[in-house]
């Protein structure tokens, strides 16, 4: 359902499909830095230090967390510039594409990269060697990433929402508050294999996203009350 962004959302736009393949390198560049950040911090410790490299694989999620963000906030300023080229190249003095629909475009491609990442280490963790759950671990190591995979996409898209927005009206704490959720749902990964412990929590907060970036796209309070209570 996530991938259907693209197809229904953006796929017949040029101009979006631009700006998500831009997202998306953004959110490939930041990957790239903090995991060569954490390559260097690994190979540099002592590898026999259990409690040291669980150290530095905490500090390698916060620290791409953080970087990611900071890539969300440099792509916002480069499309605000690029709406300035937009408004001045047009002949009516307006720009083919408001920031509410860049935001969400880039959202979906800080998410679909992510989610693409998350589905190659899936598939390269399927071809083995060994069986999931043989040992009596939990069996629904795959299904429940594929639907972690799915909410991270989600979140992504929403967080683009929140976060420029916060840019655009200058209103910090909704980036502090973007950043913090992020950071949220990253660390709960840390309780795997209790997957319920990270599932719940991440669906919980993609579901208070949800509702706060569709209020902040104009939707109203009453039209989302309705539609949580199934009425037409």
């Amino acid at each position: 359902p996530a991938f259907g962004l693209f197809i229904f959302t953006i796929a017949r736009d040029p101009l979006r499909i631009i700006i998500l393949i831009a997202g998306a390198f953004f959110w490939l560049v930041s990957l790239l830095l903090s995991s060569l950040i954490w390559f260097i911090a690994v190979k540099a410790s002592d590898p026999q230090d259990e409690r040291l490299q669980k150290g530095l694989l905490i500090f390698g999620v916060m620290f791409s967390v953080l970087l990611q963000e900071a890539f969300r906030f440099l792509y916002y300023k480069l499309l605000r510039k690029a709406i300035e080229g937009l408004v001045a190249l047009s002949e009516d003095g307006c720009s083919p594409i408001s920031i509410q629909q860049m935001a969400y475009v880039a959202g979906v491609g800080f998410g679909l990269m992510s989610g693409a990442f998350s589905m190659i280490n899936l598939l390269a963790d399927a071809l083995g060697p060994g069986t999931v759950g043989i040992h009596g671990d939990s069996q629904l190591y795959f299904l429940t990433s594929a639907f972690m995979t799915m909410v991270l996409i989600f979140l992504h898209t929403f967080w683009g929402i929140l976060f420029f927005h916060g840019c655009e009206h200058q209103r910090w704490w909704e980036i502090a508050a973007v950043v913090i959720m992020h950071l949220t749902v990253s660390g709960l990964s840390f309780c795997n294999p209790l997957y319920v412990g990270s599932l719940v929590p991440s669906y919980l907060l993609m579901a208070a996203a949800a509702a706060w970036a569709y209020l902040l796209s104009g939707g109203s309070a009453q039209n989302l009350w309705r539609f949580l209570l199934c009425k037409c």
